[in-house]
């Protein structure tokens, strides 16, 4: 079949998207709906929105990256994941198609959120999370290429999507609410390091500088453990300076045993794998234990 005719199933393009990486999207959001209920400013609407800007964004960007990477051919010999178009099996134009789709969707939500919370300087922020998501592998120089990719999801699906959680309700920020931005752009990055570590061979092969590729193998497993640790000691901060319910998200280390081993013992290739999902989970359930620490 030639690469203009191939039509992805269902299931394929379900697989496209990217389900492992929704946490990304959906713990920012948790952590920032727990608070703005600590700051008595708590929106079911806006939190709703919230939540589907997040969820377009990232499957946006999930679709870029894929079209992106794919007419590249930095795809061809990627382990992990299906990618849609370096694996042929759907036509670029269809997954540009799709990005752009889930992009636009994003926005229109965001303008709509903006809109009704009337927080219009806002949305000079969603236009920076809609063009890094594109510019993180599209265009002439994508950023993503030259190591900063990391930055982006730490600022994107960090503080971005934890404070304006909060601010489209609240108005305001709190210091609880910056830690919590903090632990969840810290884990969503380290997500990202674990997903390039193991693309370090490939990536290199395919020019593509990526932070792990520059750190090498061994500063790029440190940084990971780094990542998964700043959450862990923000919760005790939260501890100390709330109340010790607010350190409730230290039982989702647990989440983290089978993942930090393998990547202590020099996983490599689909061996990390289940590294990504693993941190996705740990990152998913403490923001859940954020939000219900910071509310009893």
């Amino acid at each position: 079949m030639a690469l203009n005719d191939a039509m992805a199933s269902l299931s394929e393009w379900i697989e496209g998207a990217r389900p492992r990486t929704l946490p990304n999207a959906v713990a920012p959001v948790v952590a920032g709906v727990g608070a703005a209920i600590a700051l008595d400013a708590f929106s079911w609407w806006r939190s709703a929105l919230a939540l589907l800007v997040s969820l377009s964004l990232i499957v946006g960007v999930n679709y870029a990256n894929d079209y992106s990477d794919g007419i590249r051919g930095t795809d061809e010999n990627r382990v992990g994941p299906l990618r849609l178009v370096g694996s042929g099996v759907a036509a670029p134009k269809a997954v540009l198609t799709a990005a752009l789709v889930a992009l636009g969707l994003a926005g229109v939500l965001g303008l709509l959120l903006v809109a009704l919370s009337g927080q219009w300087w806002l949305l000079a922020m969603g236009a920076l999370c809609i063009l890094g998501a594109w510019f993180y592998t599209g265009g002439k120089k994508p950023y993503g290429y030259y190591g900063f990719g990391e930055i982006a999801v730490f600022v994107f699906f960090g503080l971005a999507g934890v404070l304006g959680t909060v601010y489209v309700q609240a108005g305001r920020v709190s210091w609880a609410a910056l830690a919590c931005a903090v632990a969840v752009g810290s884990f969503s990055t380290a997500v990202l390091t674990a997903n390039n570590l193991r693309d370090i061979p490939t990536d290199v092969e395919s020019g593509k500088r990526t932070l792990a590729t520059r750190l090498g193998d061994r500063g790029t497993r440190r940084l990971y453990l780094i990542l998964v640790a700043v959450p862990f000691v923000l919760a005790v901060v939260l501890g100390f300076t709330m109340h010790s319910l607010a350190a409730l998200p230290l039982l989702s280390v647990s989440l983290l045993f089978q993942s930090v081993s393998a990547i202590r013992h020099n996983a490599t290739g689909r061996d990390l794998i289940p590294a990504l999902r693993d941190t996705g989970l740990a990152m998913l359930a403490w923001a859940v234990l954020a939000a219900v620490g910071l509310n009893v």
